[in-house]
């Protein structure tokens, strides 16, 4: 329905790289017809492709023929994707051979295959802490946050966003129905570098993007070494997918003064964004002296329509049109009263601004005090040579917990001393929430989409 409201509403306007809504509605059934051609009993629809313009023919294809569309992570090992691939059978394999063939004996009254119990697309969980699962999102998840936060047909035919996260996150599939709903023209990148970013933003005159945190970073440094590259028309830049470290987003404002900075939270399990802290919120919070306010920054913003919050216990609960919550093969985390229970720990404050804490499970308990590991990574980061941090919890027969931390520091920088940052951490946090143990390491243990593994992390640390 998506595709079909963009192709009769906009159908010359470029979709994604070369491609018309038009172009993108006729290749989508013509994807749907080989499915029902070469593989009737397919119920997914698996790629292991990175970007490109394949990303809306796949999934709206998959859509049109009532199966569900997978996008599993191109960058595992062989052996790792041939066991997800296992995990979604009977399904049907999208590659290169799919793409770019003759459309045009599509019929264009071929019919949808009405499958409304059948996944629109199933998206498998990063595994920080464990082991992935494969989420369950429905079409109607799908499109409520559409219906409920845009405008359809609502961008100016000027506007470009360059998609950088990979097809596997969730990031990626909203990225391709809400610029199909609005009319955003994509620009798919296949695999992120800091210096390709900022040339495609500018050769593109890209005009809105989406970046995680260990991105901006990047984009940052980048920028640092040469602020001429400032891509002229980026109007809006979103950020999520992980917690944002306080140092690079203050760097980030400070250098795309004119930009309209918003974080955007959500996870996998709601099917996009549920909370926004918008760009004026950011002007506010910098721009001010007033420690609450200046807080603002830390947190993921208010919720967007159609979405409510309720913190029960420390744990954020979510409930709206757009949470799905369930699992192949496991239970709903969903309750009977519709709410998702998260997991993540939080607080909202009296202006309904949600802050996200972390996991439960990260949460360090030092002689029954809740220590926040952000805190002390901020701290961290905030050290000239210190570029990457992450901070967890040791068992401790005294304490229950010690913090212990890992980072990684400036390529130029030589022998930082382990002391000299407990010493940093001393003087900004105090000695209960210093490091007992500091690792220096060359990176730090990330998923593909730049979440740190907080599992593995712990693992190397308890090893020294």
């Amino acid at each position: 329905m998506v595709l079909e409201m963009a192709a009769d509403g906009m159908g010359d306007r470029r979709a994604i790289g070369n491609l018309t809504y038009d172009q993108v509605r006729a290749s989508a059934r013509a994807i749907a017809a080989r499915l029902a051609a070469d593989s009737p009993d397919a119920t997914t629809l698996a790629s292991l492709l990175p970007n490109g313009e394949h990303l809306p023919v796949a999934l709206f294809g998959a859509a049109w023929a009532g199966v569900s569309y997978a996008p599993l992570n191109f960058r595992l090992p062989k052996e790792a994707q041939a066991e997800l691939l296992a995990r979604l059978e009977p399904a049907a394999r999208f590659d290169e051979s799919w793409v770019g063939g003759d459309s045009s004996d599509s019929p264009d009254d071929s019919p949808y295959v009405d499958e409304p119990d059948r996944p629109a697309v199933l998206l498998f969980t990063s595994g920080t802490s464990a082991a992935p699962k494969a989420a369950v999102l429905q079409h109607d998840n799908l499109t409520a946050y559409l219906f409920n936060t845009l405008e359809f047909a609502g961008a100016e035919e000027d506007e470009a966003a360059l998609l950088a996260v990979p097809p596997f996150h969730i990031a990626g599939v909203a990225a391709v129905l809400s610029s199909t709903y609005v009319g955003r023209r994509l620009v798919p990148m296949a695999r992120f570098d800091a210096d390709d970013w900022l040339r495609l933003a500018v050769d593109e005159a890209v005009t809105h993007a989406f970046v995680v945190p260990t991105m901006l970073a990047r984009i940052v440094g980048a920028l640092e070494a040469d602020p001429g590259r400032r891509p002229p028309a980026l109007r809006s830049l979103a950020y999520g997918g992980a917690r944002m470290p306080a140092p690079v987003l203050e760097r980030a404002l400070e250098l795309l003064p004119d930009v309209d900075f918003v974080n955007a939270y959500g996870l996998t399990e709601t099917a996009s964004t549920v909370a926004v802290l918008g760009p004026q919120d950011h002007r506010d919070a910098i721009s001010s002296s007033d420690p609450a306010l200046r807080r603002r920054l830390e947190s993921c913003g208010r919720a967007v329509p159609g979405v409510e919050f309720r913190i029960v216990e420390g744990e954020v609960w979510i409930r709206g049109d757009q949470v799905g919550g369930g699992y192949v093969g496991t239970e709903s985390q969903v309750d009977s009263d519709g709410w998702l229970h998260t997991g993540d720990q939080g607080y909202l404050d009296d202006d309904g601004y949600l802050f996200v804490l972390g996991r439960g499970d990260d949460v360090i308990i030092r002689g029954g005090e809740n220590i926040s590991p952000s805190e002390i990574e901020d701290a961290l980061l905030r050290h000239p040579a210190v570029v990457g941090a992450a901070v967890v919890g040791l068992p401790d027969l005294e304490w229950g917990e010690r913090v212990a931390a890992m980072v990684t520091v400036q390529s130029d920088v030589a022998g930082v001393d382990p002391t000299e940052l407990r010493d940093w951490s001393r003087q900004h946090l105090g000695s209960i929430k210093t490091p007992e143990l500091i690792v220096v390491a060359d990176e730090l243990p990330q998923t593909p989409t730049g979440k740190v593994l907080r599992r593995v992390v712990k693992e190397q640390l308890e090893k020294e």
